[in-house]
């Protein structure tokens, strides 16, 4: 029989049920409109000054030069999202791809430069053009001398997202502005901007402010943007994190362009979390349960290919994969219902019903079951059989299960206990027996959380997964001066704050394959060389511990010197 396949080598529909793709679960479509001022203010270059990390670009030109490069990335990691550019307070006026400059324009002063679709090739090249070209940058920015409603923009903003991402699960507003009340003189308009805000928020759109601090003034939200943004719950899970600071202009000496700052900002908002699990019962006791929600915070990325093409025709085709099942004997197709999956036992294939299969799989319905606690310190590193879950209460079907859930993690942290659980993820999934680790919450420097607290899911293993210790037939310790040396040369050769930060060291295999993949869809020149941040700082590695090594060589030959005339000649080099 010919059906549609995904393309899965022979051999994996054995495990089908088993291995089950994380991005699967609760995928949320994006949809991102950027809404950018266009004023003299927003126009405005920074004043000169010979810092070398010294902004260069105003705060429109930075947020157009950032929702490019968030199209760059949106365009290669969330191929189905959507993006568009709308910009507000421009002399020129545009709706739905028709020029209305001359006419009677539906939305005065708002300009659709890219209207909010799935991201292709030739938008990219076109907002590209508008950042780099300064003549058509000038020509297309130029700012009105009528005030521009923000209720019209709102507005406008709806019926893009009404028309264009109806049925997205996520659809945001980013606005950029440093005008902290743009209706400071009429009450009427600030009232009809409100009105059009809560429209959005009941259509389920989000609206993000990147307020730019001038250099002349901060910005106050409170005087028009807090009855226009509306925070999100915390227990949403696609809520993005809330913007805490404004986003701060160039000044002289701070060492923070305007450019990086909005980029950091969005990146921290360009993915939607994902659950792996919703509302599956942790139960705490007999009759005791709660609701917890699951998620994959650390999984590998690697360059996936989303289609086959054939490109023997006129113009490049999807191949769509069959797969036809035939006897070995005579070469005749067969029909679903005519096989059976079978296993191997002394030499013999033992067939199985479908039904059968299924009952085999059965170990109960899903749940995470506490059986019981142990130490901490009794979970060795090696036990880690997969990457670890991270669990979330949730209300949805036990009310009160954030309270409890804090009890656990609270009681379980100052205790340094850990639970062991029966963990079965889905139906018919196999049951793993977990460690339910509570993880404290991280800040960095700046009091921005990393982390957050909550308990984690470790698979630990069966002792069928357990494999014998290599052989070693001799064994030998180095020396205490040799152990000595060396523990000068780790000193030296310290990571900062003693720790790995995996978020200053991109993936440069993927990074590659990445900017490859855009030079040739923008018809850009190839790059000559990858940029690995995981290259070995080698002159700084000799100027730290380069001396320490050779003496470290030079005790090395003494010790091994001295331990052949104790062992009769022979060598362990």
């Amino acid at each position: 029989m010919a059906e549609e396949n995904k393309w899965k080598p022979p051999g994996d529909e054995e495990d089908e049920e088993e291995e089950v793709d994380e991005t699967a679960y609760k995928t949320v479509k994006d949809a991102v409109l950027f809404v950018i001022e266009v004023s003299p203010s927003m126009l405005a270059a920074p004043p000169p000054t010979d810092a070398k990390k010294a902004d260069l670009d105003s705060p429109t030109s930075a947020a157009l030069k950032c929702a490019y490069a968030l199209m760059q990335q949106r365009i290669i990691s969330n191929p189905n999202d959507m993006m568009g550019v709308l910009l507000y307070g421009t002399e020129k006026s545009k709706f739905n791809g028709e020029d209305e400059s001359n006419g009677n324009p539906a939305y005065p002063h708002c300009y659709l430069l890219t209207d909010l679709d799935i991201p292709a090739a030739e938008d990219v090249k076109a907002l590209k053009s508008l950042v780099e070209d300064e003549e058509e940058f000038k020509k297309l920015v130029v700012p009105s001398e009528e005030k521009v409603s923000m209720a019209n923009v709102l507005f406008c903003a709806n019926q893009i997202f009404t028309t264009k991402a109806a049925n997205f699960s996520s659809r945001r507003l980013f606005i950029v502005t440093n005008n902290d009340d743009p209706h400071a003189d009429d009450k009427s308009a600030k009232s009809s901007a409100a009105v059009r805000a809560k429209d959005l928020y009941d259509l389920g759109v989000v609206i993000e402010l990147f307020p730019i601090s001038r250099p002349d003034q901060g910005f106050d939200k409170r005087k028009f943007y807090d009855d226009i943004v509306y925070n999100q719950l915390p227990t949403d899970p696609e809520a993005p994190a809330p913007i805490s600071t404004a986003t701060k202009t160039s000044s002289s000496g701070d060492g923070i362009s305007l450019l990086a700052s909005l980029l950091s900002n969005i990146n921290s908002k360009a993915v939607a979390r994902r659950a792996l699990f919703s509302n599956l019962p942790l139960e705490i006791g007999p009759g005791f349960k709660i609701s917890v929600k699951g998620y994959i915070i650390f999984k590998r990325q690697e360059p996936k290919r989303s289609c086959y093409v054939w490109l023997n025709g006129e113009k490049a085709q999807i191949a769509t994969g069959v797969t036809t099942r035939m006897a070995e004997d005579t070469a005749r197709v067969i029909e679903k219902v005519e096989i059976r999956k079978a296993y191997k036992f002394g030499g013999e294939q033992i067939p199985f019903t479908p039904e059968e299969i299924s009952s085999l799989r059965n170990f109960g319905d899903p749940v995470i079951r506490i059986i019981g606690f142990k130490p901490i310190s009794m979970l060795p590193i090696w036990a880690n059989l997969r990457p670890a879950t991270f669990i979330y209460p949730s209300e949805e079907h036990y009310i009160g299960s954030t309270r409890v859930f804090a009890a656990l993690h609270k009681k379980l942290l100052t205790t340094q206990k850990m639970g062991i659980v029966w963990y079965i993820a889905r139906s018919n999934a196999a049951p793993v027996i977990a460690a339910l680790y509570p993880g404290a919450e991280q800040r960095d420097e700046k009091d921005i959380q990393t982390m957050p607290p909550g308990l984690w899911l470790i698979p630990l293993p069966y002792a069928d997964d357990i494999r014998q210790n290599p052989e070693i037939s001799t064994l030998i310790r180095a020396p205490e001066p040799l152990i000595d040396r060396m523990r000068v040369i780790i000193q030296q050769l310290q990571l900062p704050k003693a720790k790995y930060d995996p978020a200053k060291y991109p993936n440069p295999a993927l990074q590659w394959h990445y900017r490859i993949l855009q030079a040739m869809a923008l018809d850009e020149e190839l790059p000559e060389k990858a940029e690995d941040k995981t290259v070995p700082r080698y002159k700084q590695i000799d100027k730290r511990a380069g001396e320490y090594a050779l003496e470290w060589g030079r005790e090395l030959q003494e010790q091994h010197q001295l331990w052949e005339k104790e062992n009769g000649g022979a060598s362990f080099l």
